[in-house]
């Protein structure tokens, strides 16, 4: 008997290999299973009858298969496969690429359901590449309403994940609700059994509506407790006072080759002053791309270290806490301050000889211990989660002090959400961008601009510049026609640009491959460096001047935002350059959203246009709020998060440890070890 603990290799058709693909998405068992939720839907909610087609329709028709056949293209080097499907009013057309075994599963006679966009070719109605699946009842799961679409791994489908779900969806009554029903009734929330059917098998916009509000709220629920215990748990603590050094900041102010925006003045006097109190300072300090955090951040260590105490920096990536540690080193370059460089790969023998401690995660592993740390910064704070935030507080238990926290974040997020977000911390905004810093022009390039556009990066190399482009794959794909990396890189090294270095960066590969590589482009010996959106966080390149970006309509207007502030850090006047795909080259929707960014330069207003325009039928998830811990809930859910916000802050408030709310406190420990593994 299947139930919610069970191994998933016990459902029908899954088998070992199917088990193997399934671990690599984190899936083990049945629940795990049941809450892998879809990130889109296609609508084919639409049916209609082969003669109505018009072309340009996305839709699901019925029909009888006349004729299915396979031929070569030898031109292409592809397996084609030709179909005709008729029903009462007419006959319709139907090619798939590389997929010859279809003539296996489909037979001349065999009743199906298809769903796809309606093109024509040579004068006749056609359908591309479509969803297909026989017709046994009328209980149809890939063609026919809204159809739920799933991250997948190489060798698993959306048809294989669907029917390994529909096969366990009646166990989601199985699943304890562990949100406090009085809770539930308040919000006007459905319970977590319908919520989860209805956000895989939703009949209608309503359902996906119904179902995300609950999971997102959910999300928040726990995130804001786990806050609230940050903060309860602060509250009660001691940090060492740091006393603010007017005359020696001044001087180091002053030997600054730049001057501070006013708005860092702001920020780094706030900060300042929270240093001076004997309670710990819990502050994010949210600027733009290219703002000048790090400025505000050294500024801080400054007085940290001329008090005789200890700082730390950690950032997401090893190439991004090299950075940081470079452009310290050169901060203080004036100073005697000993900067250490600790990562998965540098080591350093006794931390406790340095005053500042710059690295990733491996500063919070328990095996280092910095005496006297005073000050602990994370930049990119969303990247680390409130389970680090936990191990950082805990960090000098020998004298039960908490090291003053700052968090750095350049995701735009207004004010009163990120207090909502962050029950736990202040807020400093850095709004205005440095002096010499031109703004970037950002062009949305159409398929036939393409040749113009590579004859300007050409030109752009020649003068010494450098070159980002972006893609949304690592393989290619058949059933979505965004450029993959590893064919754009060749492309490009081999067809456009073969006089000049093209490197590649993505995902998979090896951190020591990807550092090297980051480093080749650093060092000028790659002129163009193609690569998945591993890129998107604070990679400093100053001799970069153009980022394209392809298929640029699969990427959230926050997310392309992030993706510019690669370029534009240094005198030259820098570019932007978005490729949608071919086949959105037509879409009036897809270019408008895309205009925003030829229009606006605000990464907070562009986050609010991109909610607006990329309705329902997008879930939101981690890649868009850049918030891992946030799978459903997007950033901008006010009523939701402020509701969560209140809600936990009532938990806590009634009973700080959940002792009379078990099922809350196991759900936190498992949401914890979850985000923890993330």
């Amino acid at each position: 008997m299947i139930n919610l603990s069970s191994k998933i290799s016990d459902l029908s058709r899954v088998g070992k290999v199917g088990a193997k693909l399934l671990k690599k998405l984190g899936l083990e068992n049945i629940q795990d299973l049941l809450f892998y939720l879809p990130f889109r839907y296609d609508d084919f909610s639409l049916i209609s009858k082969i003669g109505d087609l018009q072309v340009g329709q996305t839709t699901n028709v019925r029909g009888e298969i006349q004729l299915i056949q396979n031929k070569r293209s030898f031109k292409r080097k592809i397996n084609i496969t030709e179909a005709l499907v008729s029903d009462e009013t007419d006959s319709l057309k139907i090619i798939w690429f590389n997929q010859p075994f279809l003539t296996k599963n489909l037979k001349p006679g065999d009743l199906v359901s298809l769903a796809g966009r309606v093109s024509e070719s040579q004068g006749q109605l056609t359908m591309i590449s479509p969803q297909y699946e026989k017709v046994y009842g009328s209980d149809l799961v890939h063609t026919q309403g809204l159809i739920p679409n799933y991250h997948l791994t190489e060798g698993l489908t959306q048809k294989q994940l669907r029917y390994f779900i529909k096969q366990i969806i009646t166990l989601t009554d199985a699943v304890p609700e562990w949100l406090p029903l009085d809770i539930i009734k308040k919000i006007g929330l459905i319970n977590l059994a319908a919520a989860l059917q209805k956000i895989h098998f939703p009949k209608n916009q309503q359902d996906i509506e119904v179902a995300r509000r609950r999971l997102a709220f959910s999300e928040l629920f726990l995130r804001q407790l786990k806050s609230q215990m940050i903060k309860k748990e602060i509250s009660a603590r001691q940090a060492i006072s740091i006393k603010f050094q007017e005359a020696a900041t001044k001087n180091f102010v002053g030997g600054l080759p730049f001057q501070l925006t006013d708005d860092q003045k702001k920020a780094a006097w706030e900060i300042i002053k929270d240093l001076e109190k004997a309670r710990p300072m819990s502050r994010l300090l949210e600027g733009d791309v290219g703002s000048g955090k790090t400025v505000v951040a050294a500024m801080a260590m400054f007085n940290v270290v001329i008090n005789k105490k200890k700082a730390a920096l950690m950032a997401p990536t090893e190439i991004l806490a090299e950075q940081h540690f470079n452009s310290l080193s050169g901060l203080f370059k004036n100073s005697d301050f000993k900067i250490a460089l600790l990562t998965g790969t540098k080591k350093v023998k006794d931390v406790n000889e340095f005053d500042i401690i710059v690295g990733t995660h491996a500063i919070i592993q328990k095996n280092v211990n910095i005496e006297n740390l005073a000050l602990a910064i994370v930049d990119e704070q969303h990247r680390f989660g409130v389970n680090q935030r936990q191990q950082i507080i805990d960090f000098n238990k020998k004298d039960n002090s908490v090291p003053h926290f700052l968090s750095l974040t350049a995701t735009p997020i207004p004010r009163s959400l990120a207090l909502a977000i962050y029950g736990d911390l202040d807020l400093s905004i850095i709004k205005a961008l440095p002096k010499n810093r031109k703004p970037i022009i950002t062009k949305l390039v159409k398929e036939a601009e393409r040749k113009k556009a590579y004859s300007f990066i050409g030109e752009q190399i020649k003068s010494g510049r450098q070159i980002f482009v972006i893609c949304p794959l690592i393989d290619e794909s058949d059933n979505l026609e965004t450029k993959s990396v590893k064919a754009e890189q060749k492309r490009l090294a081999e067809d456009i640009f073969p006089e000049f270095k093209v490197g590649l960066l993505h995902g998979k590969m090896k951190a020591a491959d990807k550092d090297a590589t980051m480093k080749k482009f650093l060092n000028k010996e790659i002129n163009i460096l193609v690569s998945t959106s591993v890129i998107e966080v604070g990679i400093d390149v100053p001799n970069a001047s153009v980022i394209i970006i392809e298929g640029a309509e699969r990427f959230g207007l926050a997310q392309l935002h992030q993706f510019r502030g690669r370029v534009g850090r240094s005198e030259h006047q820098s570019y932007c350059l978005l490729f949608p795909s071919k086949e959105e080259n037509n879409s009036d929707k897809t270019m408008d959203r895309l205009s925003a960014l030829e229009k606006y330069h605000d990464g907070f207003m562009l986050a609010k246009i991109d909610l607006k325009m990329r309705g329902a039928g997008e879930i939101y998830g981690a890649t868009q709020s850049g918030f891992p811990e946030l799978q459903i809930a997007s950033l901008f859910d006010y009523e939701l998060i402020k509701k969560s916000s209140e809600e936990a802050a009532e938990i806590i408030k009634i009973d700080p440890d959940l002792k009379k709310h078990p099922l809350l406190r196991e759900k936190l420990g498992e949401w914890e070890m979850k985000i923890h593994l993330e």
